[in-house]
């Protein structure tokens, strides 16, 4: 009788359970939602932008959260959050040099391209526009070959080309003086590789997690520090905060601010990463971590409470979607694309005047346009460099190698980690 007892309450804890495991045993392999969640915060910087760069307005959720953000700065902590899980999983997994190319083939090619792309077709083309002619394009002190030489170290160090966007302003045609000012994370995204890069080598993300641990509670503390200072606001906005940095000469300048806030999100994303086995996926967690998120969002303290609880949103979503959600980007991945060719986009059809047909229309050519830039750029430039990402590999090297604590075996690496890394993107450069 009190074996049966026994036998029952174990069978009802088990329905009755409050998680369905953790992120160790439910994120693993490629069956999750994580391509969906990039296509949609890469679409939402889109769509925030449509709002600022066609008509010069305050871009969405900005009266929302009372101006602690708007729906692309939303977006790029999205996008670090997620970089911070599959950048740190690439880090564990593979060696020093093969996590760096790996990472350069998947950021370089298509900036390259769209760099080029941007420099002498876009730019070209609306200046002839502008000018009925090209005279004087290729000879001006800010042209299309300064563009690439200043632009190409992963910065956004010149704007313009060739006096375009200027021209564009003065005739109240465009309001920001970028062709693409979204690169401006870029060189956030790559401080961030950096630092995975240096805790793999110092043995930290197999042998001392810790170490990250202690990161991310002193970048959460300088989060805090700044919100309690300005009673419930804080953000990257405010580069007054801290002082400007220069860490490497041909990446311009770096803003303490957004190198805090972008790597708490990004940190957090590593712990989730790090200590996958200990944090349940809870479906309660889920929908209590959307409600801090809004509540964040509407009554202050976004950084410091709410952004913890988008970084398990995201997790819970990767994970809880329904089914034909995991199909959407899980063999096409469009978003690096979307990111790096949305503003670009944007900016032509606002300089040829098709604002003037209304948001709704603006905003829907902007995204079929960004669609077919990005899935160009897909299916030519990226996924060819990410078939490189073995060259020079031996096949001797692709048998599985022992493991280390918290280090899993070659080809036995759980979740997604293909180098399809959506960089974040946002809308600080667009005003």
């Amino acid at each position: 009788m009190g074996d049966r007892i026994i036998r029952y309450i174990r069978s009802s804890a088990r329905h009755l359970r409050w998680t369905h495991g953790s992120v160790a045993d439910c994120f693993s392999g490629r069956d999750n939602s994580l391509g969906v969640l990039r296509l949609s915060l890469a679409m939402a910087v889109v769509i925030s932008h449509a709002s600022v760069l066609g008509f010069g307005e305050k871009e969405f959720g900005h009266h929302f959260s009372q101006g602690q953000t708007d729906l692309g700065k939303f977006a790029v902590y999205g996008f670090f959050v997620l970089s911070g899980i599959l950048v740190t999983r690439s880090g564990k997994r593979l060696p020093l040099g093969r996590f760096m190319w790996h990472r350069a083939l998947r950021l370089l090619p298509g900036l390259w391209v769209c760099l080029a792309v941007t420099a002498f077709v876009v730019a070209p083309f609306l200046y002839w526009r502008q000018q009925h002619s090209l005279d004087g394009f290729l000879g001006h002190p800010a042209g299309p070959l300064d563009y690439l030489r200043a632009n190409w170290a992963v910065a956004l160090r010149q704007r313009d080309i060739s006096g375009v966007m200027a021209v564009a302003g003065d005739a109240g045609l465009a309001y920001s003086p970028s062709f693409d000012a979204a690169l401006w994370s870029l060189r956030y995204e790559v401080l961030c590789y950096a630092g995975v890069a240096l805790l793999a080598v110092t043995g930290a993300l197999a042998r001392a997690r810790r170490v990250v641990v202690l990161i991310a509670a002193v970048l959460g503390w300088l989060v805090v520090r700044q919100s309690v200072d300005f009673a419930y606001w804080a953000g990257f906005e405010d580069s007054s905060y801290y002082k400007s940095v220069v860490l490497v000469p041909a990446m311009g300048r770096f803003d303490p601010d957004v190198i805090v806030h972008l790597g708490f999100a990004f940190a957090l994303g590593a712990l989730i990463e790090l200590y996958r086995e200990r944090i349940p996926v809870s479906d309660v967690l889920g929908v209590a971590s959307g409600l801090v998120l809004l509540g964040s969002l509407r009554f202050g303290y976004l950084y410091t409470v709410g952004l913890p609880a988008f970084a398990y949103l995201l997790l819970w979503l990767a994970i809880r979607l329904p089914a034909p959600f995991r199909r959407i980007g899980a063999r096409h991945d469009y978003s690096y694309g979307i990111y790096i060719y949305g503003f670009v986009v944007q900016q032509a059809l606002a300089v040829l005047g098709f604002a003037r047909y209304g948001f709704w229309a603006y905003l829907a050519m902007s995204v079929v346009g960004t669609l077919i830039a990005a899935v160009l750029s897909w299916h030519l430039v990226e996924r060819p460099a990410m078939r490189l990402k073995d060259f020079g590999r031996s096949r001797s090297r692709n048998t599985p190698v022992a493991q280390g604590p918290g280090r899993p075996a070659d080809g036995q690496h759980t979740g997604r980690d293909d180098g399809k890394t959506l960089v974040g993107s946002g809308s600080p450069g667009a005003t």
